[in-house]
């Protein structure tokens, strides 16, 4: 949430500078500014980065799943293991800033898994604990997980309804 804020400031600069570039300084000048402090980005580098983080996550889950399995845990069990696991380790990682890094190298690479959602109901959760337990992180812990949440039960539910008319009418 500190990039947040970040970009927050970093356009109301720009906003203020923009306002007063007539004052200060000609069109050319504000139009190099502007050049100079956009940030370029690479798409296949970007594409490459977060495949790799991607995989790796990825290849980490699978290795743990391998493992339990290994360790006579059923396939099924070992699933769901290594979804809490990978879930604990986002956890973790978020809590000591090290999640954020992961993400500015890997972009969607990290976020896609389920490692990003950990990391979306975690981050509201530590960004807002001084506010206490109840105005703070009762209040905020969903700002970002909340709406997936939400469809995602809303679609199971519709989803569901349709199965069980299907049924009815004998078309499942």
């Amino acid at each position: 949430m500190d990039e947040k804020k970040m970009q927050e400031e970093k356009s109301f600069e720009e906003k203020r500078l923009h306002e007063t570039a007539g004052s200060q300084m000609s069109e050319q000048e504000y139009s190099a500014y502007v050049k100079q402090v956009t940030p370029t980005h690479s798409t296949p580098l970007n594409a490459a980065r977060a495949f790799l983080v991607g995989g790796l996550i990825c290849c980490l889950g699978q290795a743990i799943t391998n493992g339990l399995i290994g360790a006579g845990i059923e396939k099924e069990a070992a699933g769901t293991w290594t979804s809490v696991i990978l879930v604990g380790a986002a956890i973790l990682a978020t809590g000591f800033n090290w999640f954020g890094s992961l993400v500015k190298f890997g972009g969607a690479g990290a976020l896609v898994p389920i490692t990003g959602f950990a990391n979306s109901v975690v981050s509201p959760a530590i960004e807002y604990k001084k506010e206490g337990h109840v105005f703070g992180i009762g209040c905020k812990i969903f700002t970002i997980a909340g709406p997936v949440i939400l469809f995602g039960i809303f679609a199971s539910f519709l989803a569901g309804l349709l199965y069980w008319a299907g049924g009815i009418l004998g078309l499942v």
